[in-house]
Protein backbone atom coordinates (compact mmCIF):
# COMPACT_ATOMS: atom_id res chain seq x y z
CA UNK A 1 0.00 0.00 0.00
CA UNK A 2 2.81 2.44 0.86
CA UNK A 3 4.35 1.88 -2.57
CA UNK A 4 1.03 2.72 -4.18
CA UNK A 5 0.66 5.83 -2.05
CA UNK A 6 4.08 7.09 -3.17
CA UNK A 7 2.66 7.53 -6.66
CA UNK A 8 0.22 10.11 -5.28
CA UNK A 9 2.65 11.82 -2.90
CA UNK A 10 2.12 15.34 -4.28
CA UNK A 11 -1.64 14.93 -4.04
CA UNK A 12 -1.39 13.56 -0.49
CA UNK A 13 0.62 16.65 0.53
CA UNK A 14 -2.50 18.71 -0.19
CA UNK A 15 -4.09 18.75 3.29
CA UNK A 16 -7.78 18.56 2.25
CA UNK A 17 -6.99 15.19 0.61
CA UNK A 18 -4.15 13.71 2.65
CA UNK A 19 -3.59 9.99 3.15
CA UNK A 20 -7.16 9.28 4.21
CA UNK A 21 -8.58 11.07 1.18
CA UNK A 22 -6.22 9.19 -1.11
CA UNK A 23 -7.33 5.87 0.36
CA UNK A 24 -10.94 6.87 -0.26
CA UNK A 25 -10.11 7.63 -3.90
CA UNK A 26 -8.39 4.29 -4.33
CA UNK A 27 -11.50 2.51 -3.01
CA UNK A 28 -13.94 4.59 -5.06
CA UNK A 29 -15.99 3.79 -8.15
CA UNK A 30 -16.68 6.47 -10.77
CA UNK A 31 -18.56 6.28 -14.06
CA UNK A 32 -18.04 8.76 -16.91
CA UNK A 33 -20.76 9.09 -19.53
CA UNK A 34 -19.26 10.16 -22.86
CA UNK A 35 -15.65 9.81 -23.94
CA UNK A 36 -15.31 12.91 -26.10
CA UNK A 37 -13.70 16.26 -25.36
CA UNK A 38 -14.97 16.44 -21.77
CA UNK A 39 -14.87 12.74 -20.97
CA UNK A 40 -11.28 12.15 -22.05
CA UNK A 41 -9.98 14.96 -19.83
CA UNK A 42 -12.13 13.83 -16.89
CA UNK A 43 -10.92 10.22 -17.28
CA UNK A 44 -7.31 11.34 -17.52
CA UNK A 45 -7.52 13.30 -14.25
CA UNK A 46 -9.44 10.64 -12.33
CA UNK A 47 -7.04 7.91 -13.47
CA UNK A 48 -3.98 9.94 -12.52
CA UNK A 49 -5.60 10.81 -9.18
CA UNK A 50 -5.99 7.12 -8.34
CA UNK A 51 -9.73 6.53 -8.46
CA UNK A 52 -9.78 2.75 -8.05
CA UNK A 53 -12.45 1.77 -10.57
CA UNK A 54 -13.53 3.88 -13.54
CA UNK A 55 -16.22 2.85 -16.00
CA UNK A 56 -16.29 4.76 -19.29
CA UNK A 57 -19.32 4.72 -21.61
CA UNK A 58 -19.55 5.93 -25.21
CA UNK A 59 -21.23 4.86 -28.45
CA UNK A 60 -18.92 6.46 -31.05
CA UNK A 61 -15.69 5.80 -32.96
CA UNK A 62 -12.61 8.00 -33.06
CA UNK A 63 -12.58 10.36 -36.07
CA UNK A 64 -9.88 12.71 -37.29
CA UNK A 65 -12.00 15.75 -36.34
CA UNK A 66 -11.93 14.58 -32.71
CA UNK A 67 -8.18 15.05 -32.36
CA UNK A 68 -8.38 18.85 -32.02
CA UNK A 69 -9.82 18.49 -28.51
CA UNK A 70 -10.23 14.86 -27.40
CA UNK A 71 -6.97 14.47 -25.56
CA UNK A 72 -6.64 10.69 -25.12
CA UNK A 73 -6.77 9.96 -28.87
CA UNK A 74 -4.19 10.08 -31.66
CA UNK A 75 -4.05 9.70 -35.45
CA UNK A 76 -3.64 5.92 -35.23
CA UNK A 77 -6.89 5.61 -33.26
CA UNK A 78 -8.68 7.63 -35.96
CA UNK A 79 -7.07 5.64 -38.77
CA UNK A 80 -8.33 2.36 -37.30
CA UNK A 81 -11.67 3.90 -36.28
CA UNK A 82 -11.39 2.43 -32.81
CA UNK A 83 -14.37 2.77 -30.48
CA UNK A 84 -13.62 5.74 -28.26
CA UNK A 85 -13.84 3.76 -25.02
CA UNK A 86 -11.42 1.12 -26.32
CA UNK A 87 -8.85 3.70 -27.40
CA UNK A 88 -9.28 5.56 -24.10
CA UNK A 89 -8.94 2.39 -22.02
CA UNK A 90 -5.63 1.56 -23.72
CA UNK A 91 -4.24 5.02 -22.93
CA UNK A 92 -5.54 5.09 -19.37
CA UNK A 93 -4.05 1.69 -18.56
CA UNK A 94 -0.65 3.00 -19.67
CA UNK A 95 -1.13 6.06 -17.47
CA UNK A 96 -2.09 4.07 -14.36
CA UNK A 97 -1.91 0.27 -14.39
CA UNK A 98 -2.84 0.01 -10.70
CA UNK A 99 -6.50 0.95 -11.22
CA UNK A 100 -9.32 -0.82 -13.08
CA UNK A 101 -10.84 0.63 -16.25
CA UNK A 102 -14.03 -0.84 -17.70
CA UNK A 103 -14.93 0.19 -21.25
CA UNK A 104 -18.59 -0.01 -22.29
CA UNK A 105 -19.47 0.51 -25.96
CA UNK A 106 -23.08 1.58 -25.63
CA UNK A 107 -25.64 4.23 -26.35
CA UNK A 108 -26.90 5.25 -22.90
CA UNK A 109 -30.70 5.13 -22.97
CA UNK A 110 -33.67 4.29 -20.77
CA UNK A 111 -33.18 0.55 -21.41
CA UNK A 112 -29.67 0.37 -19.97
CA UNK A 113 -29.12 3.53 -17.89
CA UNK A 114 -30.05 2.04 -14.52
CA UNK A 115 -27.83 -1.02 -15.04
CA UNK A 116 -24.87 1.03 -16.29
CA UNK A 117 -24.99 3.90 -13.78
CA UNK A 118 -26.17 2.39 -10.49
CA UNK A 119 -23.64 1.11 -7.98
CA UNK A 120 -21.17 3.98 -8.39
CA UNK A 121 -19.99 6.63 -5.93
CA UNK A 122 -20.17 9.41 -8.51
CA UNK A 123 -21.41 9.90 -12.07
CA UNK A 124 -19.56 12.43 -14.24
CA UNK A 125 -21.09 14.02 -17.32
CA UNK A 126 -18.98 13.98 -20.47
CA UNK A 127 -21.98 14.08 -22.81
CA UNK A 128 -23.01 16.55 -25.50
CA UNK A 129 -26.80 16.52 -25.33
CA UNK A 130 -29.61 17.48 -22.98
CA UNK A 131 -31.71 14.31 -23.04
CA UNK A 132 -28.85 12.15 -21.78
CA UNK A 133 -28.31 14.57 -18.88
CA UNK A 134 -31.97 14.34 -17.85
CA UNK A 135 -31.61 10.57 -18.00
CA UNK A 136 -28.47 10.69 -15.81
CA UNK A 137 -30.32 12.97 -13.40
CA UNK A 138 -33.22 10.50 -13.09
CA UNK A 139 -30.87 7.63 -12.28
CA UNK A 140 -28.80 9.73 -9.88
CA UNK A 141 -31.83 10.89 -7.90
CA UNK A 142 -33.49 7.45 -7.94
CA UNK A 143 -30.35 5.72 -6.62
CA UNK A 144 -29.06 8.60 -4.47
CA UNK A 145 -25.79 9.01 -6.43
CA UNK A 146 -24.00 12.39 -6.62
CA UNK A 147 -23.22 13.54 -10.13
CA UNK A 148 -21.29 16.33 -11.83
CA UNK A 149 -22.80 18.20 -14.77
CA UNK A 150 -20.68 19.96 -17.38
CA UNK A 151 -21.23 21.32 -20.86
CA UNK A 152 -19.10 23.18 -23.41
CA UNK A 153 -19.76 24.61 -26.86
CA UNK A 154 -18.15 27.40 -28.87
CA UNK A 155 -16.20 29.42 -26.26
CA UNK A 156 -18.74 28.95 -23.43
CA UNK A 157 -19.05 26.31 -20.76
CA UNK A 158 -20.67 25.59 -17.41
CA UNK A 159 -20.57 23.04 -14.61
CA UNK A 160 -22.02 22.22 -11.22
CA UNK A 161 -22.31 19.38 -8.71
CA UNK A 162 -25.66 17.76 -7.99
CA UNK A 163 -26.03 16.00 -4.65
CA UNK A 164 -29.37 14.18 -4.13
CA UNK A 165 -31.41 15.52 -1.18
CA UNK A 166 -29.00 18.42 -0.71
CA UNK A 167 -28.67 20.53 -3.85
CA UNK A 168 -31.06 21.37 -6.69
CA UNK A 169 -31.18 18.58 -9.24
CA UNK A 170 -30.68 19.13 -12.97
CA UNK A 171 -34.45 19.29 -13.49
CA UNK A 172 -34.69 22.05 -10.85
CA UNK A 173 -32.10 24.10 -12.75
CA UNK A 174 -33.41 23.32 -16.24
CA UNK A 175 -37.11 22.41 -15.86
CA UNK A 176 -37.89 22.03 -19.56
CA UNK A 177 -35.97 20.10 -22.20
CA UNK A 178 -34.81 22.45 -24.99
CA UNK A 179 -36.64 21.43 -28.15
CA UNK A 180 -33.72 20.89 -30.52
CA UNK A 181 -31.99 23.85 -32.15
CA UNK A 182 -29.37 23.87 -29.42
CA UNK A 183 -25.88 24.83 -30.52
CA UNK A 184 -23.56 21.84 -30.86
CA UNK A 185 -19.85 21.41 -31.50
CA UNK A 186 -20.67 20.20 -35.00
CA UNK A 187 -22.60 23.36 -35.89
CA UNK A 188 -20.82 26.21 -34.07
CA UNK A 189 -17.52 24.57 -33.10
CA UNK A 190 -15.74 24.40 -29.76
CA UNK A 191 -12.36 25.53 -28.44
CA UNK A 192 -10.02 22.89 -27.05
CA UNK A 193 -8.83 24.98 -24.05
CA UNK A 194 -12.48 25.41 -23.03
CA UNK A 195 -13.20 21.68 -22.90
CA UNK A 196 -10.00 21.14 -20.89
CA UNK A 197 -11.04 23.83 -18.40
CA UNK A 198 -14.63 22.65 -17.91
CA UNK A 199 -13.64 18.97 -17.72
CA UNK A 200 -10.87 19.76 -15.22
CA UNK A 201 -13.38 21.51 -13.00
CA UNK A 202 -15.70 18.51 -13.34
CA UNK A 203 -12.90 16.13 -12.34
CA UNK A 204 -12.10 18.33 -9.34
CA UNK A 205 -15.73 18.29 -8.25
CA UNK A 206 -15.80 14.49 -8.58
CA UNK A 207 -12.66 14.20 -6.44
CA UNK A 208 -14.18 16.46 -3.77
CA UNK A 209 -17.28 14.26 -3.68
CA UNK A 210 -15.23 11.05 -3.44
CA UNK A 211 -13.06 12.28 -0.56
CA UNK A 212 -16.07 13.68 1.30
CA UNK A 213 -15.29 17.38 0.83
CA UNK A 214 -17.89 20.07 0.11
CA UNK A 215 -18.46 20.56 -3.63
CA UNK A 216 -18.82 23.95 -5.29
CA UNK A 217 -22.23 25.46 -4.34
CA UNK A 218 -22.45 27.42 -7.60
CA UNK A 219 -23.48 26.88 -11.18
CA UNK A 220 -20.32 28.24 -12.82
CA UNK A 221 -20.37 29.75 -16.31
CA UNK A 222 -17.24 30.65 -18.29
CA UNK A 223 -16.53 32.27 -21.66
CA UNK A 224 -12.83 31.94 -22.45
CA UNK A 225 -12.90 34.01 -25.66
CA UNK A 226 -14.60 37.03 -24.13
CA UNK A 227 -12.83 36.57 -20.78
CA UNK A 228 -15.96 36.45 -18.66
CA UNK A 229 -17.22 34.24 -15.88
CA UNK A 230 -20.36 34.16 -13.80
CA UNK A 231 -21.15 32.37 -10.54
CA UNK A 232 -24.76 31.61 -9.70
CA UNK A 233 -25.29 30.48 -6.10
CA UNK A 234 -27.79 27.60 -6.37
CA UNK A 235 -27.75 26.65 -2.69
CA UNK A 236 -31.42 27.57 -2.32
CA UNK A 237 -32.37 26.62 -5.87
CA UNK A 238 -34.39 23.47 -5.20
CA UNK A 239 -37.78 23.60 -6.87
CA UNK A 240 -40.46 22.68 -4.31
CA UNK A 241 -42.54 21.13 -7.09
CA UNK A 242 -39.70 19.45 -9.04
CA UNK A 243 -41.09 16.27 -10.64
CA UNK A 244 -37.77 14.47 -10.20
CA UNK A 245 -36.17 15.21 -6.84
CA UNK A 246 -39.38 16.14 -4.97
CA UNK A 247 -42.10 13.94 -6.49
CA UNK A 248 -39.78 11.15 -7.67
CA UNK A 249 -41.37 10.96 -11.09
CA UNK A 250 -38.64 9.65 -13.35
CA UNK A 251 -40.05 10.65 -16.72
CA UNK A 252 -36.83 9.99 -18.64
CA UNK A 253 -36.82 6.39 -17.43
CA UNK A 254 -40.48 5.98 -18.41
CA UNK A 255 -41.09 4.69 -21.91
CA UNK A 256 -44.62 6.18 -21.96
CA UNK A 257 -43.50 9.68 -20.96
CA UNK A 258 -44.06 12.62 -23.28
CA UNK A 259 -40.37 13.46 -22.75
CA UNK A 260 -39.23 10.50 -24.86
CA UNK A 261 -37.97 10.66 -28.42
CA UNK A 262 -39.02 7.67 -30.55
CA UNK A 263 -36.49 6.21 -33.01
CA UNK A 264 -38.00 3.84 -35.58
CA UNK A 265 -36.70 2.10 -38.70
CA UNK A 266 -38.71 2.65 -41.89
CA UNK A 267 -38.98 -0.74 -43.54
CA UNK A 268 -36.99 -1.12 -46.76
CA UNK A 269 -35.91 2.51 -46.92
CA UNK A 270 -32.53 2.57 -45.09
CA UNK A 271 -34.04 5.39 -43.03
CA UNK A 272 -34.54 6.14 -39.35
CA UNK A 273 -37.46 8.31 -38.26
CA UNK A 274 -36.97 10.37 -35.10
CA UNK A 275 -40.23 11.54 -33.59
CA UNK A 276 -40.30 13.60 -30.36
CA UNK A 277 -43.51 12.85 -28.46
CA UNK A 278 -43.50 16.38 -27.07
CA UNK A 279 -44.21 18.43 -30.19
CA UNK A 280 -42.74 21.91 -30.73
CA UNK A 281 -42.66 23.99 -33.91
CA UNK A 282 -39.16 24.29 -35.37
CA UNK A 283 -37.91 27.59 -36.78
CA UNK A 284 -36.63 26.16 -40.05
CA UNK A 285 -34.95 29.38 -41.17
CA UNK A 286 -32.92 29.60 -37.99
CA UNK A 287 -31.98 25.92 -38.27
CA UNK A 288 -30.96 26.40 -41.91
CA UNK A 289 -28.62 29.25 -40.98
CA UNK A 290 -27.01 27.15 -38.29
CA UNK A 291 -26.60 23.99 -40.39
CA UNK A 292 -25.31 25.82 -43.47
CA UNK A 293 -21.79 25.77 -41.97
CA UNK A 294 -21.83 21.97 -41.74
CA UNK A 295 -23.22 20.84 -45.12
CA UNK A 296 -25.68 21.53 -47.93
CA UNK A 297 -29.08 22.91 -46.93
CA UNK A 298 -32.31 23.27 -48.92
CA UNK A 299 -35.65 24.27 -47.45
CA UNK A 300 -39.24 25.19 -48.24
CA UNK A 301 -42.02 26.40 -45.93
CA UNK A 302 -42.71 22.83 -44.76
CA UNK A 303 -39.36 21.12 -44.30
CA UNK A 304 -35.57 21.44 -44.39
CA UNK A 305 -33.23 19.02 -46.18
CA UNK A 306 -29.64 18.83 -44.91
CA UNK A 307 -26.72 16.79 -46.31
CA UNK A 308 -23.70 16.69 -43.99
CA UNK A 309 -21.93 14.29 -46.41
CA UNK A 310 -22.53 12.14 -49.49
CA UNK A 311 -23.93 9.21 -47.49
CA UNK A 312 -26.48 10.92 -45.27
CA UNK A 313 -29.48 13.20 -45.71
CA UNK A 314 -31.56 14.64 -42.87
CA UNK A 315 -35.09 15.91 -43.44
CA UNK A 316 -36.46 18.09 -40.62
CA UNK A 317 -40.17 18.86 -40.46
CA UNK A 318 -41.71 21.86 -38.72
CA UNK A 319 -43.19 19.72 -35.93
CA UNK A 320 -39.73 18.42 -34.94
CA UNK A 321 -39.93 15.08 -36.73
CA UNK A 322 -36.69 14.09 -38.50
CA UNK A 323 -35.87 11.49 -41.13
CA UNK A 324 -32.26 10.34 -41.47
CA UNK A 325 -31.69 8.70 -44.86
CA UNK A 326 -28.61 6.54 -45.30
CA UNK A 327 -28.70 4.37 -42.18
CA UNK A 328 -30.92 1.82 -40.50
CA UNK A 329 -28.84 1.82 -37.31
CA UNK A 330 -30.68 3.61 -34.49
CA UNK A 331 -27.48 4.11 -32.47
CA UNK A 332 -25.84 5.87 -35.43
CA UNK A 333 -29.04 7.88 -35.93
CA UNK A 334 -28.98 9.03 -32.29
CA UNK A 335 -25.40 10.19 -32.73
CA UNK A 336 -26.19 12.10 -35.94
CA UNK A 337 -29.28 13.65 -34.37
CA UNK A 338 -27.31 14.80 -31.31
CA UNK A 339 -24.55 16.25 -33.50
CA UNK A 340 -26.71 18.40 -35.73
CA UNK A 341 -30.03 18.97 -33.99
CA UNK A 342 -28.83 18.98 -30.41
CA UNK A 343 -31.08 16.64 -28.42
Amino acid sequence: MEEKLERYSRQILFDPIGIEGQRKLMNSRAVIVGMGALGTVIANHLARSGVGFIQIIDRDLVEISNLQRQSLFDEEDALHQLPKVIAAKKKLEKINSSISIEAVIADLNLDNAEDLLSGFDVIVDGTDNFLTRYLINDVAIKYNIPWVYGGAVSSRGMFTSIIPNQTPCYRCLFPEVPQGLGETCDTVGVLSPLTDIIASFEAMEAIKILVGAEPNPNLEQIDIWHNSNFQMDITNGRNASCPTCVHHEFEFLDRTSQQQVVFSTLCGRDTIQINPRLKAEIDLKNLANRLSHSGKVKMNPFLLRFRPNQELTMVVFKDGRVLIHGTNDTVEARSIYAKYIGS
